[in-house]
């Protein structure tokens, strides 16, 4: 018969899921501006170039 698991079985894949990052915090906000200010000089080099 199939075993029956509870939510204690599953604990490790929501303890991995819920691990702090250690990489860059960036704010979302100057991430924005920076991909619109990029896409901004490529196309203002394609333009001139």
């Amino acid at each position: 018969m199939a075993e029956i698991r509870g939510p204690q079985s599953q604990a490790g894949i929501f303890n991995f899921y819920d691990a702090p990052d250690k990489g860059m915090d960036i704010n979302l906000k100057v991430f924005l501006i920076l991909i619109i200010v990029f896409a901004a000089l490529i196309i203002v080099f394609d333009h001139f170039l």
